[in-house]
């Protein structure tokens, strides 16, 4: 395979690898499942986004939603603060974890480009949400772009 094709297909996976991270968040939000028990559902569902799964991108999704449930109450506070007139609790669940998800990523890994992450999450709110979520995440987003950036903990 060629460097461009490896590229491809290491951002490839990590696509997918996100979109698992959102389902099993999900079976942990609304199904009230322990993160081992929401990969498990997920596995034994046959989900087509976790058999593509290669390990190290598997490990990826695994590492964003256990680092999301971590940091959830940090995570919601940066979110309240970017969603003017939003209460976080009050936000569709789906949009509220693709947002959580986003800014754990950007905390946790700085090699992602922000903006591969923004990119990311608007598509992921946009295939799960709508086009109206995928505005909203993009909002909230560049919201908390800002603040971190003004506290220097991101770079463009």
């Amino acid at each position: 395979m060629s460097d461009t094709g490896a590229a491809q297909s290491r951002w490839a996976g990590r696509r997918q690898a996100r979109t698992v991270a959102l389902q099993a968040l999900y079976e942990c939000e609304v199904g009230g499942l322990a993160l081992a028990d929401a990969f498990g559902v997920l596995d034994g569902a046959g989900a087509p986004d976790v058999a593509a799964l290669g390990e190290r991108d598997r490990a990826f999704a695994e590492t964003l939603a256990r680092g999301v449930l971590a940091e959830r109450a940090a995570l919601d506070e940066r979110i309240g603060q970017a969603a003017q007139h939003w209460r976080v609790e009050r936000m569709a669940a789906l949009d509220r974890l693709v947002l959580r998800l986003a800014i754990h990523e950007w905390l946790a890994r700085p090699d992602t480009p922000p903006r591969v992450v923004i990119n990311e999450a608007i598509e992921l709110a946009r295939a799960y949400s709508g086009e109206e979520a995928a505005r909203f995440v993009n909002g909230v987003l560049d919201g908390v772009f800002r603040a971190l950036k003004g506290e220097g903990k991101l770079v463009e």
